[in-house]
């Protein structure tokens, strides 16, 4: 029996984490799911995960709005981790930053990644999805945030010198991070396009997980 984790870095739960669930399991919106989502775009019971042949099947259950996984849509699907999975408004990542950085090791004694793009004292600290990627991030219902923000906000007042000492810390930790994961960002000439390394991708969305992870830590202090 396969135990998967699943981490929501979208939608109304984001933040959440569903560690070593013992397959099969299925996710929707209605009690009796391993993992019950708030989201209206998301059927009853709209996905079933299930191990199979010793390999992990997702299986769209004929749900209203559909399953993507990594942007595609699909109706059948083995998992692999850090797979990205979207149905309604939210999106979940598949395996633990470990499993993960255990795959992009895999694939780097392959030869699929660059040992220039593979930095494995960092790996396990940094990486959490996989290769190939092509959200369509200007589509409607993708896999971008569900917020619509017009403009950065303001930063807040009336702070203490502990509490404005912690968030330049925070903040200057993601200035630090963001910088460094956009320094490999390549475009080619003449190209509308820019090519990232694998890695950098995926220390980008692994800073979508970590921020989910704080809004919902804000929002509800009382969370483990």
């Amino acid at each position: 029996m396969a135990q998967i984790s699943l981490y929501v870095l979208d939608g109304a739960d984001r933040g959440r984490k569903y560690e070593s669930l013992s397959t099969p399991i299925t996710i929707g919106r209605e009690e009796g799911n391993a993992v019950q989502l708030n989201d209206e775009r998301i059927s009853r019971f709209h996905i079933k995960i299930q191990e199979d042949q010793d390999m992990l099947v997702l299986t769209d259950l004929d749900s209203t709005n559909g399953t993507r996984v990594n942007g595609e849509q699909v109706q059948l699907r083995i998992l692999r981790y850090g797979d990205i999975i979207s149905l309604g408004r939210s999106v979940l990542r598949y395996g633990t930053r470990d499993q993960i950085a255990q795959r992009l090791q895999q694939l780097h004694e392959e030869g699929d990644v660059p040992t220039e793009h593979l930095d494995s004292s960092a790996l396990a600290k940094q990486l959490v999805s996989t290769s190939d990627l092509d959200f369509g991030w200007d589509g409607p219902g993708e896999t971008h945030s569900t917020l619509h923000i017009p403009k950065a906000p303001e930063l807040p007042e009336g702070l203490g010198p502990a509490q404005a000492a912690q968030l330049s810390e925070l903040l200057e930790y993601l200035h630090l991070r963001t910088r460094a994961l956009l320094e490999g960002v390549e475009i080619p000439d003449g190209s509308p396009k820019v090519e990232i390394a694998i890695t950098r991708w995926q220390g980008l969305l692994d800073m979508q997980g970590l921020l989910a992870e704080y809004l919902r830590g804000i929002g509800d202090p009382e969370l483990e």
